[in-house]
């Protein structure tokens, strides 16, 4: 039989199958075996669901899935199909960001709920360590002493991840996630029924199976493949263009010329170059982290 062919790690599909709301038993049970809480999640209502008319609006720069549990937690779910210098600070960010915007004019701080940032990546965020998943709290650096139930943010590099199928039947729930993320693409629907027989992964199953045999959304899981492919062009280009300017011209100049290059890509004006005179290196690098 053929393989059913879609990569659930396409930001397009990974936000159909784990952010409609239909598939929600799906979402609570990735969440579970992410974040292993004390009470698990038993329900969630997703606040920015799946909606095709979005992608093809072009209106999505950050496709996450926001949802709240029975207790009134935030979690917060990207797939990142990209790293760069600045991501752990834009993980940081958006973290908080979420955090921050529960206040509303006028509320008091108990209002504040724990929010759960998780990032997944489909590379490799740290090089020094081969460990999949990190998880982060406000901790006091010598006792360990939790800083209440705030900001929670947890990182999964998929690029570290190497289970191999014949050790599935004994794997923990999170390593059958991260295989069915990173494999499904490559079974037909029938055997990765028969790997993954849970109700939560055949929810997952018949929804990137869906994809691949209706029209519209494989139109729109092609064309965000395309973008990512392009993406990754760009920042490929821009980094052999920067460090060959860099080479030749020093740091500051080689930084200016990456963001010349990128700014050109990506098809926006080219600053000229007396408008980065006086600019120190960090914020030159700060300029570059942003149009990437």
């Amino acid at each position: 039989m053929k393989p059913i062919g879609i990569r659930p790690t396409n930001d397009f599909a990974f936000k159909k199958t784990f952010g409609s709301p239909e598939n929600k038993v799906a979402l609570i049970s990735l969440l579970n075996a992410i974040l292993t809480l004390p009470v698990p999640i038993v329900d969630v209502t997703i606040e920015n669901p799946y909606n095709l008319q979005d992608f093809q609006n072009d209106k999505l720069s950050i496709l996450d899935i926001r949802a709240v549990d029975q207790r009134g937690a935030i979690y917060d779910v990207e797939m990142q199909l990209s790293t760069h210098s600045g991501l752990v600070k834009r993980i940081v960010f958006y973290g908080c960001e979420v955090y921050a915007g529960q206040l509303k004019a006028g509320d008091d701080y108990s209002v504040l709920k724990p929010v759960y940032s998780i990032c997944l990546l489909e590379g490799q965020l740290w090089d020094d360590s081969p460990k999949v998943h990190h998880a982060f709290r406000l901790v006091d650096q010598d006792s360990g002493r939790l800083l209440g139930e705030t900001l929670e943010i947890h990182t999964l590099e998929l690029g570290w991840y190497n289970l191999q199928e014949s050790e599935l039947e004994t794997a923990s729930l999170l390593d059958r996630w991260l295989y069915w993320l990173l494999h499904a693409h490559q079974y037909d629907a029938q055997t990765l029924g028969s790997l993954f027989s849970q109700p939560e992964f055949q929810k997952a199953t018949d929804s990137i199976d869906r994809i691949a045999k209706k029209t519209e959304d494989k139109a729109m899981y092609d064309t965000r493949e395309k973008a990512i492919r392009d993406q990754q062009w760009i920042l490929n280009a821009a980094r052999r263009e920067g460090l060959e300017a860099g080479r030749e011209e020093g740091r500051e100049e080689g930084e200016i010329k990456l963001i010349q290059t990128l700014q050109e890509i990506l098809g926006g004006p080219v600053s000229d170059t007396a408008v980065f005179q006086g600019r120190s290196l960090e914020q030159l690098r700060a300029m570059t982290e942003e149009l990437r």
